[in-house]
């Protein structure tokens, strides 16, 4: 093990002198708790796409970063904010839902797992005053409790809008690049008060198409390129098809979270799963499919066969898997099987030509 470099210490301590109301050198040897020390993790509430984002068991999105859930209309980003605010009050924190498209439904939210009765609930339309109540929020967590857990939830970017475009005229130049000025001014601050915090700061964005793009990525998203800059994780999501009942009645949705920017883990990543409209994410039967996609499970019909714990062969059909896993000793260990084949080691055992260089990236 390397020893610290004497003459790097003596710079930290000249520096941290410097700045005497706050440290600013650190060492990332593990000796100090620094800002970029990721300090909790809140699931999803699909553990596919946890571990597709944080890449280790009972990661998800980071706690004092930014995360940003973007996709077309229906696509399932604001059930996924709501599983985060569940996630977060389950572990003993605060939710704050910030709703500027005023079409939340308290019915939708409970169905997911979040207790209304102890969610706070803003309704506010411009970015000026969403960017003012985070501020006020992460000043009296600070003051207050700043060990607890909160996490914020703005639903949605897209629809937020200025208060010089309520003002303006829509015929006149300039009202429309006022939201990208504001965000990426608030965004530099945001950023720098929620690093220190045990807070989650969790956007949602409409994918709008680029016109004229004929190579590359033909997507963008609201308020120009401070959100994704200074995002942490980005997930777009993609309605894949929907889930349809005996009576041919849409009851859900197949679905597709492709990991675009990550500085947690590997980014480009995906995680499928089924969707349902009155519960929310079908957690337990993706496991069911890639304990299957990586042949830990055998089918044959209708009925699948698993090796349990002991050794001894289970057999049951798909309706009966939640019930199977009942069994906490068999859950940690299927939980168990799936890390070991998901996380991804970091282990260069390939030569270059071994691996293959695709120049675009498929959404």
């Amino acid at each position: 093990m390397s020893t610290r470099d004497e003459l790097a210490g003596v710079l930290a301590n000249t520096i941290n002198k410097q700045f005497k109301d706050m440290k600013v050198a650190y060492f990332l040897d593990g000796t100090d708790t620094t800002p970029t020390d990721i300090k909790d993790f809140i699931s999803t509430g699909s553990t596919m796409l946890d571990l597709a984002i944080s890449n280790r068991a009972d990661g998800g999105i980071a706690v004092g970063r930014i995360t940003e859930l973007n996709g077309l209309e229906s696509s399932g980003k604001s059930l996924i904010g709501a599983h985060m605010l569940a996630e977060t009050q389950k572990k003993g924190g605060v939710a704050v839902y910030i709703d500027t498209e005023t079409a939340v439904s308290t019915e939708f939210l409970e169905s997911i797992g979040v207790d209304v009765k102890s969610m706070l609930y803003l309704h506010l339309e411009t970015v000026e005053d969403i960017f003012s109540a985070i501020e006020e929020i992460v000043a009296k967590v600070r003051e207050s409790d700043k060990d607890r857990l909160v996490t914020i939830l703005v639903d949605s970017l897209a629809a937020a809008t200025t208060k010089v475009e309520l003002e303006a005229e829509f015929d006149k130049d300039g009202w429309a690049t006022s939201k990208a000025i504001i965000l990426s001014k608030a965004m530099r601050k945001i950023t720098q008060m929620i690093g220190r915090q045990k807070i989650a700061l969790v956007f949602t964005n409409q994918l709008r198409q680029k016109l004229g793009v004929m190579f590359g990525d033909p997507w963008t998203t609201s308020g120009g390129k401070a959100l994704p800059f200074h995002a942490s994780t980005r997930i777009r999501l993609k309605n894949l098809g929907q889930i349809k009942d005996t009576k041919k009645n849409t009851i859900g949705m197949k679905m597709r979270a492709q990991v675009i920017k990550n500085r947690l883990g590997p980014p480009m990543r995906h995680a499928d799963f089924e969707l349902y409209f009155e519960s929310g994410i079908d957690d337990e039967g993706s496991w069911l499919h890639v304990l299957k996609d990586h042949k830990l499970v055998k089918q044959g019909g209708s009925w699948y066969t698993i090796k349990d714990q002991n050794g001894k062969d289970i057999k049951f059909q798909s309706k009966d898997w939640s019930e199977k896993l009942k069994d906490l000793d068999f859950k940690k260990y299927c939980y168990e099987m799936i890390c070991d084949k998901v996380i991804l080691k970091y282990e260069k055992n390939f030569g270059i030509d071994d691996v293959i260089v695709e120049e675009e990236v498929s959404e």
